[in-house]
């Protein structure tokens, strides 16, 4: 007994205790202290403790011994050790609870008292060794045991952490609930550790080797390796798991748990005390959920899959190796197009959402300059789900309005900048898309790629073999198209073809390369054959969004959708970005809109709502992923099933003529529709409609256009079903029964069950594997059945390949009628936006515009669009007279918050409007055909780029009178007034001076500069013209009330009444009361200098004798009425 060492003592040991926690293994064991006088006083009271104890340790024993029960049952886990408090003392000598625990163990059983220190030391246990004496510890004992204790947190890595004790103390999740394919993965997954290597008298020595990787954590850092930018999410059995740093992220993110570990993976020194990597792990069925979340915050997603089956595997060569992992799929925010739904991400509710474009651009310093003011840009934006792409090439000045023109036309939710962009370019692409809630209403995701100084050779050898290869694969017809293709493509200019040729390569990755095939769909940015809208002019405007919160309400496209189909909104989007210019198209459009909103058409009319509102799919992004082969059975399906809705719907119409309408626009557009009948119904004759509703891939084509694979692999499955079955006639024999069946428990198939007090059980094969079982039965396989079933999974697997071979030669297929398919779907976006457009026209108070040649606009009783519909008040209509031949410039004055922002909105709106085709909210319309809108509204500077409010307002103003023409209309809003007055007028008459006399455009100048009134007797026949905002005053002097009547009027408003406007904002009383005692006293001062200047005039005039006036004294006369009215 006495000779009995520890280690084999414990071995024989029955007990059990329960793991303790990691926590404990670092609360550092104080030595224990005598004190004489605690002692004593506790000493009874633990003997009492210990008696109590060793009885009820003694009864547990002696109930044992009669006991005969599984080994399972025998073991008593006790609870883990305390430290006992004498006589309820809380800061006074703490008794080990280790004497105590061993009195409960029978004494046969338990350690000797008499241990030698050198055993006893080594203990590792959260409470205090005892001695042999009980007295205190020497001082290199304590410093052996700390240095110990110090060593063993180190090697743990730190007191939270729960990685490095060794796999099989911590198991996550998804361990716990892992499937056969990850028992398949284990192997791989999992290395035993080795024991501790002993020296000397068996003191264990730690090896300071780094930890072995697995096989798959060796291809999860081959994989990273060559995709460093990457976000992985790799398929393990029955899971997709993040590891490492994209682990940390994907818990932040997606709200899962990441289990601590190796965020690198460079096996770096400083974690080199930890096993495994960190991880996360999320279900197999929400991986695009997840991927969608992912993409949406910006990152960029790859999958990793296996790309080799439990079955298939197990039958190959490589039965022992892990399972091949390759990098199946990468997305972005702009090519994620693997599900309809539009993507869930940073954007608000209501927020402007991106277009799904990914836009390419690069610039170069522009032909004799000798910095960045001016710079040469090309772009090319592609949309993936679409097809569309856009491209262009343009000089741009120092403020960069030409890029922002096209960035918030285009809205990209992604960029790819190829090589270093200028500073100015750099902070405008920043500022548009570093914030949340910038004007895309999303956070854009920047890719940077570097430009070689060889990249317009490289590049241009580039596209030219990727088209060439497209010509070698066509046939004759097809090759007469791509050499078209081929040369229109070549003829691009330098940047755009860098751009092209970058944007090829970089959709190669997310294999969508093949959406620049598409040819048909490319076209300029900068082709006149629409109104070109810049940057300055979409955002005051609110063409897209409001300025409020950036949310589409209250916006000119928000007033004027009423689409049914998300196909439909995108081109009526287009529409309003990019009125028209040619009259006859223009014309053409607001008929069909006439003819739709014709009560004698309500009744096509309806069929055709009631047909739009019948598609619910997206079918132009649906088209694509057929397009790219990313579409899924049940999605096919229904869009199958829609174009043949559609096209049946008109299939009695063979030519425009049948259509039955007036209009040339609707009747191209629903002959259109019927054209591709034959080609869906011989599609969808192939397909079993309710295998392919399920998503069966097994039964997804009618047996007759089966391929000779898939009926191959359907016969071998039948073959070995027949096989089992025939079966079970040997196996009844086996067991001399007479007749046995099969059965199939928690997914098992083709069990035996047999009962185990039957005399059937004694007649069962020792070859026989059993499966399962329970008290009453138990389930076998013979080795038959575990042969013929690896064969059967065999061919499932097979089968399943020959079924996606097949699927993906169906979606090939379809793919050659992909323009079509696309003319026919566009054909219904368009008579989509028109039922839209007729909607608006049917509204109270819109009129149809009618349109001349000349440049002007003539309204009566207009209306603000946005306005009214969000007032609950009446908008209050006024008129416009704008004619180039005569009054074609407007200097409007007028109180604050009189409306005048609102009235040249509303102008500018009204000939928006007209210009896209619809109707606008006026008594009558007359409008010219305008080529641009240019506005100069509000007042903000430009931080990144060290500009001034006021540099900022020059600098738009200058890129007006740059682009303006006779036939644009320019909007300035109080132009000069960043500055000091003198300056401020000085710049603004000038510049209304420019606008009027030189550039001749129609203009509507807004200021507060009263002295710019008396331009207008420098123009002859009206050219400019005084208009104020109405308003009445009300009360005396000391309590002056105003009331605005936002009605038009002719002449000058002399006050601004700003004063008012701070009574309305709440300033204190005081403030109010001074400013208008200085008001009043600098209106006293302005009065009297004038009354003194006209004073001397007169004088002057008088003292003159009128034989001898000059052409000064004939100019004096001429301003004598103008100051006296200022008077």
């Amino acid at each position: 007994m006495s000779s009995q060492t520890p280690s084999s003592s414990s071995s024989s040991q029955p007990l059990k205790r329960k793991q303790q926690t990691i926590s404990s293994f670092f609360i550092k064991k104080p030595s224990l202290v005598e004190n004489k006088s605690l002692s004593e006083q506790g000493r009874a009271a633990d003997a009492e403790y210990g008696t109590n104890t060793l009885e009820k340790g003694n009864a547990i024993s002696r109930g044992r011994e009669g006991e005969d029960e599984d080994e399972d049952e025998d073991e008593i886990t006790l609870p883990s050790r305390k430290r006992a408090r004498v006589n309820g003392f809380s800061g006074g000598q703490e008794k080990s609870v280790d004497e105590i625990a061993a009195r409960q163990i029978p004494l046969k059983e338990r350690l000797p008292s008499s241990s030698n220190n050198q055993t006893d030391r080594f203990k590792f246990t959260s409470s205090p060794v005892d001695t042999v004496d009980g007295g205190q510890e020497s001082g290199r004992q304590q410093k052996e045991r700390d240095r110990l204790h110090q060593k063993f947190v180190k090697k743990l890595g730190g007191v939270d952490c729960i990685i490095g004790i060794g796999r099989s103390a911590v198991m996550d999740d998804d361990d716990a609930a892992a499937g056969p394919d990850d028992n398949a993965d284990g192997d791989e997954n999992e290395e035993p550790t080795p024991p501790p290597t002993t020296k000397g008298k068996g003191r264990a020595v730690a090896k300071k080797s780094p930890p072995k990787l697995t096989p798959m954590e060796k291809q999860v850092i081959d994989i990273k390796s060559k995709h460093m930018d990457t976000l992985l999410i790799v398929e393990v059995g029955y899971k997709f798991r993040f590891f490492g740093e994209d682990a940390r992220i994907a818990a932040k993110e997606l709200g899962i748990v990441c289990i601590p570990g190796k965020m690198r993976f460079d096996e770096h020194q400083s974690e080199a005390h930890l096993d495994r990597f960190a991880s996360a792990s999320i279900p197999v069925h929400r991986l695009h959920v997840h991927v969608k979340r992912l993409v949406a915050a910006g990152y960029k997603v790859g999958v990793v899959r296996q790309i080799e089956t439990a079955a298939l595997k197990a039958a190959g060569d490589n039965r022992n190796a892990p399972f091949s992992r390759k990098l199946t799929n990468v997305y972005t925010k702009g090519t994620y197009i693997d599900e309809t739904d539009e993507l869930v991400g940073a954007a608000s509710e209501g927020a402007t959402p991106a277009t799904g474009y990914l836009l390419c651009i690069t610039e170069t310093s522009a032909k004799g300059a000798t910095n960045d003011e001016k710079v040469l840009v090309g772009i090319v934006a592609v949309q993936p789900a679409t097809g569309d792409i856009i491209y262009d090439e343009f000089e741009d000045g120092f403020m960069r309005s030409e890029v922002e023109t096209r960035l918030l036309h285009i809205a990209p939710c992604e960029l790819l900048v190829v090589g270093e962009l200028s500073k100015a370019t750099e902070k405008l692409v920043e500022h548009l898309s570093g914030s949340k809630a910038n004007v895309f209403g999303d956070r854009v995701r920047v890719e940077r790629i570097p430009k070689f100084k060889t990249a317009a050779v490289e590049s241009h050898s580039h596209v030219s073999s990727f088209y060439a290869k497209g010509m070698k694969a066509v046939g004759s017809l097809e090759d007469v198209r791509a050499s078209e293709l081929l040369d229109k493509v070549l003829n691009l200019s330098e940047l755009v073809t860098i751009c092209l040729s970058s944007m090829i390569k970089h959709l190669s990755e997310y294999d969508l390369d093949h959406v620049f095939d598409l040819t048909k769909y490319f076209q300029s940015f900068s082709a006149r054959s629409h109104m070109l809208l810049n940057g300055n002019t979409l955002t005051s405007l609110e063409i897209y969004q409001n300025q409020t919160d950036h949310s589409t309400k209250g916006s000119l496209f928000w007033a004027l959708d009423r689409t049914k189909t998300r196909f439909g909104q995108r081109l009526l989007r287009k529409w309003v970005g990019r009125p028209l210019l040619d009259r006859i198209k223009l014309e053409e459009r607001v008929v069909a809109v006439e003819e739709l909103q014709n009560p004698e058409r309500a009744t096509q009319v309806e069929k055709l709502k009631s047909l739009l509102g019948k598609v619910k799919s997206d079918l132009e992004k649906s088209l694509i992923r057929i397009y790219y082969g990313k579409c899924t059975r049940s999605e096919l399906l229904t869009v199958l099933q829609a174009l043949q809705m559609v096209a049946g719907h008109f299939s009695h119409v063979k030519s425009a003529a049948d259509a039955g309408f007036d209009s040339l626009a609707i009747n191209e557009a629903i002959a259109s529709l019927p054209t591709i009948l034959d080609d869906v119904v011989c599609f969808l004759d192939k397909i079993n409609m309710h295998a392919a509703k399920n998503d069966d891939k097994y039964s997804f084509f009618r047996e007759s256009e089966e391929t000779e694979d898939i009926t191959d692999h359907k016969f071998g499955i039948a073959t070995i079903e027949y096989e089992l079955q025939e079966h079970c006639s040997v196996i009844a024999e086996t067991l001399k029964k007479k007749k046995v069946e099969y059965i199939s428990v928690a997914g098992i198939e083709f069990l035996v069950e047999v009962e185990n007090n039957s005399a059937y059980l004694k007649r069962v094969p020792a070859s026989w594997a059993k499966v399962s079982g329970t008290k009453k039965v138990s389930r076998f396989h013979t080795p038959e059945v575990v042969k013929l079933m690896r064969q059967r999974d065999q061919h499932k697997e097979a089968l399943a390949a020959a079924c996606d071979k097949a699927f993906t030669g169906l979606l090939n297929e379809i793919s050659t009628k992909y323009q079509s398919f696309r003319d026919c779907i566009q054909a219904l976006a368009v008579l989509d936006c028109l039922v839209s457009l007729a909607a608006i026209a049917s509204q109270p108070g819109y009129v149809k515009p009618r349109y001349t040649d000349d440049t002007q606009i003539i309204v009566k009783q207009g209306r603000h669009p946005m306005i009214e519909q969000l007032l609950l008040d009446t908008y209050v209509p006024n008129d416009i007279d704008l004619r180039a031949d005569k009054t074609r410039a407007l200097l409007v004055t007028g109180p604050n918050m009189g409306g005048k922002s609102s009235y040249v909105r509303q102008v500018a709106l009204i000939a928006i409007m007209s210009q896209i085709g619809s109707y606008v909210p006026a008594r009558s319309a007359t409008l010219g055909m305008l080529d641009a809108v240019f506005t100069r509204m509000g007042a903000f500077d430009n931080m990144m780029t060290g500009e001034s409010t006021f540099m900022v307002e020059l600098s738009e103003t200058a890129d007006i009178l740059k682009q303006a023409t006779p036939r644009s209309l320019v909007i300035l809003d109080e132009l000069g007034r960043g500055t000091s007055t003198h300056d401020g007028v000085a710049i603004a008459q000038a510049v209304l001076d420019h606008m009027v006399r030189s550039i001749r455009s129609i203009t509507l100048f807004i200021t507060h500069y009263q002295h710019l009134s008396s331009m207008a007797r420098s123009f002859p026949e009206q050219q400019l013209r005084n208009v104020h905002m109405r308003f009445t005053e009300s009360g005396n002097k000391e309590d002056e009330e105003i009331t605005f009547l936002y009605e038009l009027g002719e002449g000058v408003a002399h006050r601004s009444y700003g004063l008012n406007v701070a009574r309305l904002a709440n300033l204190p009383a005081s403030v109010l009361d001074m400013a208008k005692q200085k008001s009043t006293e600098l209106e006293g001062k302005i009065r009297r200098k004038r009354l003194a200047g006209t004073v001397m005039m007169v004088k002057n005039v008088l003292e003159q004798d009128p034989v001898f006036f000059t052409n000064r004294d004939e100019e004096l006369i001429g301003r004598l009425p103008g100051a006296a009215a200022q008077l």
